[in-house]
């Protein structure tokens, strides 16, 4: 467990009264014998945006594709608008007995349909006049009214995407089901679109899971975010509560590049090569933590007499809205870390140059030294 622990401050108040959209309690998924999804369980409100976050083959797909109906759940219990509507041993529950929207990396669009006809496709219940101008405030919000003619072989794969939205908002489901639909983009059309998306969904109301393996669009998109690690859960919480208070060493390491270091726990503390750092875990024990980049205050000094033992830097790269510094780190115990530094606009000193680094130590992270950090440190 963290030396930072997660505080009542952290966690956005919930409206506990209002009755859950989606409930997975002991949800399990094997393909072949081999474990998918292992006991997960969680639950979103209506209105709410949950992101089910994690690597490829962590389980987050099979997890999206067994709330559309998509997969027969094997194991567990699925609960919709407080309702009973897949467990362990009933009859299976197919996608179109679901008021789910479903929106994928692949648009799947009609090629021979118009993309107003491609929204209104799932309208067949509403008079001719009411599908068609559903149909265009969609595409209105959306930014594509202009194209409601064109066919989608003539839209670039951002329009199409937005059409794909479209159309699986049209018929007004409870719950938005969104598999990685950005994935294909680039990164400036993924931004602005995946903005435009989020707008629409708190606009019409619905519930939405996301599965993407991007942190960044986790924190953007997300009220709730739930890790996961090889079929399982993590941690789930707020943006602001997952990297802020994280509960494994997993959970820092893939919200972005972290500093390693190691020490030796004395009199409450972790002493590094950039400074102590608090801790609740035993005297004597080993102790690892994990620094971020931006936790690091670097600033230029004129070179000690020694030159052997100071801090200093090894190389300076601008990134455009930061600097990357490497540094080598001189702690004042004669620790010594070799460590990356990021800093906000252009700050490049020349290689060699002597520096003071200090940290910020509510971006450090303590984690007993046998801890698994995970693949990505």
């Amino acid at each position: 467990m963290p030396s930072h622990s997660a505080t009542a401050a952290l966690s956005e108040p919930r409206a506990d009264s209002v009755s859950p959209l989606l409930e997975l309690t002991g949800v399990s998924h094997r393909y072949d014998g081999q474990a998918a999804v292992q006991d997960v369980a969680f639950d979103m409100r209506p209105g709410e945006v949950v992101c089910l976050l994690g690597p490829s083959g962590c389980g987050k797909t099979t997890l999206l594709r067994i709330v559309a109906g998509l997969e027969a759940l094997q194991q567990g219990e699925l609960r919709f608008g407080g309702e009973l509507l897949a467990a362990t041993g009933r009859p299976h529950v197919p996608p179109e007995k679901r008021s789910v929207g479903l929106a994928f990396q692949d648009s799947a669009l009609f090629p021979h349909l118009s993309v107003l006809d491609n929204v209104t496709f799932g309208l067949k219940g509403l008079p001719g006049r009411q599908r068609r101008e559903r149909a265009l405030a969609l595409l209105e919000q959306l930014g594509m009214a202009d194209y409601a003619a064109a066919f989608p072989h003539t839209l670039s794969g951002g329009q199409q995407q937005r059409v794909a939205l479209a159309r699986a908002l049209a018929p007004s489901p409870q719950l938005m089901l969104l598999d990685e639909p950005y994935s294909s983009l680039d990164a400036r059309l993924r931004d602005r679109i995946r903005d435009d998306t989020l707008h629409v969904l708190k606009k019409v109301g619905a519930g939405t899971l996301l599965v993407t393996h991007d942190p960044e669009e986790a924190m953007f998109m997300a009220d709730r975010i739930v890790l996961m690690r090889g079929g399982r859960i993590v941690q789930m919480g707020t943006p602001q509560q997952l990297y802020c208070a994280p509960q494994d060493p997993f959970v820092v390491t893939f919200f972005g590049e972290v500093n390693r270091l190691e020490g030796e726990v004395r009199g409450g503390y972790v002493h590094t090569a950039v400074g102590p750092v608090e801790t609740q875990l035993d005297e004597g024990s080993r102790a690892l933590v994990l620094v971020r980049p931006e936790a690091l205050r670097v600033v230029e000094i004129e070179a000690p007499a020694s030159h052997e033992h100071h801090s200093h830097v090894l190389m300076a790269r601008l990134l455009g809205r930061t600097s990357l510094l490497h540094l080598c780190v001189h702690g004042i115990e004669g620790q010594e870390a070799h460590m990356h530094a990021r800093v906000p606009g252009v700050f490049l000193p020349q290689e060699g140059q002597a520096v003071q680094v200090s940290l910020d130590p509510s971006q450090a992270f303590v984690f007993a030294a046998d801890d698994d950090a995970g693949e990505l440190l």
